[in-house]
């Protein structure tokens, strides 16, 4: 079960406070169930018989016996809650570290809303399971033992009430048990869907008002959140059944041990204070039973949450780092693509099929073609967010999959067809690039990237805060800070997936000459949708169907590739270039 093998694991370093828990509730169990059994010898050897100094003497013994009790049980809980707080920070950051090794590819096969689900509420699930057991579970079954041999001891005659109504609390509690486990597994994957509509909608909100799409995305929230109404009231009725069977069952306990109790009083065989003690022995008995059935109907849905970070956590990368990588090369910024071929797991064609090329140092290397060509995949395999499926990527003299990742990362600037920023500063932003730049590199790499003059307009400049995303920003704005953060990087090999698609042309042509006295000795290669931005490159790859169908220059390509020149016309002719 996931769930054991999950807890076995998360609980080791917690042995000294799980000890703490079992000793403590220990102490605390064995003083509540002392008091009864001092409350019966007070009604019987100190009330019956008028001694009040017995009564005195019991009752402070009563008081300290509770004080123990008190310390105990605070004691255990305190354990028992550190203890389930550490695991939960445990799972959170295992499943969080697990999710940054994985790949583009694993991390499309779960989707984020899954797994941010799946690091936060599934954690929860589990951490709740471990509070519970902690501070109920460890202490229920001391509580029906040794309320059973106290309830035995003080007069075995009743003793088979005690095995009809423990069953009978059982067994209705296990009947609810059994119809609410299969809605907690739905009820995760509702709480996915719910997620998953709520993040679709506050990211492409603009797009949603833009088309005037608020009634439709309201009633598809509304559905997938009725659904997870739904299978939450199917719960919650369920939930909500089981107090009143409780409650039904203690009071028919009670009036059945006070009934057939009275018959033994007065028939002389049975004292008052045994028959108030053993009510009291009866009534902890199922209130033990109530508390570890109500806890094992936590564990369906914790069970449903571990079996779901579990299979995170088993899930290996499919890019997986060299067991002896390399950490020194001899060559510098050059890529080579030797027959590479890609395709996603159960796809019916390839992505990309026998692609070759070579990006040397000083020259920039281009890649036009229709959408769905292949053009993002293809710069996507240099920094291994993919790996290849056929053939190799060799990056300064290495094939990728055996250097250091590390190292590989260092040689590489990379602006991404959606410029992503973070929350937090400009200058925050820009050293993920470089985390020791100076200020006054900043603005060099604002420079570059023509950011200089608006980050200049922002009220606090650098120190302006940018909202998760960048949303706070403008689309061109946020590819230029992108930018200015490859920049800052000095890399040796860039690489602009499309990454001057919301510029306009002045500025795409400024940020392009500005970029070239600082990529003289680096390989540069380029996605692009614009001939304009790529018509002064050494060499264009022109991209179909995921093959290379032309290669050369803007003139060359212009007189003997079709394809190609379909894309020039489309934009408005050779003299457009």
């Amino acid at each position: 079960m996931s769930l054991l093998r999950l807890l076995r694991a998360a609980l080791r370093p917690y042995r000294p406070q799980l000890l703490g828990v079992v000793v403590f509730q220990l102490v605390a169990t064995m003083a509540s169930l002392f008091l009864p059994s001092l409350n019966a010898d007070i009604i019987d050897l100190g009330v019956t018989r008028g001694d009040t100094g017995y009564i005195t003497r019991s009752g402070l013994t009563m008081l300290v016996v509770a004080l123990v009790q008190i310390g105990g049980t605070a004691t255990a809980v305190y354990f028992g809650a550190r203890t389930a707080m550490g695991v939960g920070r445990d799972l959170r950051s295992a499943v969080f570290r697990q999710v940054g090794t994985f790949s583009s590819r694993e991390v499309a096969h779960f989707g984020a809303p899954s797994l941010i689900t799946r690091c936060t509420n599934d954690v929860q699930q589990v951490q709740m399971v471990v509070l519970m057991a902690c501070t109920m579970m460890a202490s229920a079954p001391i509580m029906m033992t040794g309320g059973v041999a106290m309830a035995v001891r003080e007069d075995a005659g009743l003793s088979w009430l005690l095995m009809v109504a423990v069953p009978a609390m059982v067994l209705s509690l296990g009947f609810v048990i059994v119809k609410v486990m299969p809605a907690f597994r739905a009820m995760q994957r509702r709480i996915d869907a719910v997620n998953k509509t709520m993040r679709e909608q506050i990211i492409g909100i603009r797009v949603v008002r833009a088309f005037v799409r608020e009634p439709f995305e309201t009633a598809r929230f509304g559905r997938v959140n009725r659904d997870l109404t739904g299978i939450a009231l199917f719960v919650g009725r369920w939930m909500a059944a089981m107090f009143p069977v409780v409650i039904l069952i203690l009071n028919a306990s009670s009036v059945a041990v006070l009934w057939f109790g009275a018959q033994r009083v007065d028939a002389g065989v049975m004292q008052i204070g045994s028959l108030t003690a053993f009510l009291a022995y009866l009534i902890q008995i199922l209130v033990a039973v109530m508390m570890a059935t109500f806890m094992l109907m936590m564990v369906p849905r914790a069970a449903v949450a571990a079996d779901r970070m579990t299979e995170v956590l088993d899930t290996d990368s499919t890019v997986v780092p060299p067991s002896s990588p390399v950490l020194t090369v001899s060559e510098r910024a050059t890529v080579r693509f030797d027959n590479v071929s890609f395709s996603y797991p159960g796809a019916s064609h390839a992505v990309l099929q026998e692609v070759s090329l070579v990006a040397e140092p000083g020259k920039t290397t281009a890649i036009i073609g229709s959408t769905g060509a292949g053009k993002t995949t293809l710069l996507s395999l240099i920094p291994r967010l993919f790996d290849v499926t056929a053939g190799q990527i060799v990056v300064d003299g290495v094939d990728v999959r055996q250097l250091d990742p590390d190292l590989l990362w260092s040689r590489i600037g990379l602006v991404p067809q959606k410029g992503y920023l973070f929350s937090g500063t400009v200058a925050s932003n820009l050293r993920h690039g470089r985390p020791d730049a100076t200020d006054a590199e900043l603005w060099a790499a604002l420079d570059t990237a023509q950011a200089r003059v608006f980050v200049e307009k922002m009220p606090k400049g650098l120190e302006t805060s940018i909202a998760q995303g960048g949303t706070n920003v403008s689309g061109g704005q946020r590819q230029r800070l992108a930018i200015a953060r490859a920049v800052l990087r000095e890399p040796e090999i860039y690489l602009f997936d499309d990454a001057f698609s919301a510029l306009d042309l002045a500025t795409d042509a400024r940020v392009r000459q500005a970029l070239r006295p600082l990529t003289n000795d680096a390989a540069v290669l380029v996605v692009a949708q614009r001939v304009s931005s790529i018509v002064d490159a050494d060499q264009i790859l022109v991209l179909e169907d995921g093959q290379i169908v032309g290669r050369g220059t803007h003139s060359a390509l212009l007189d003997g590739c079709t394809t190609y020149q379909e894309i020039v016309e489309s934009q408005g002719g050779p003299e457009h270039g």
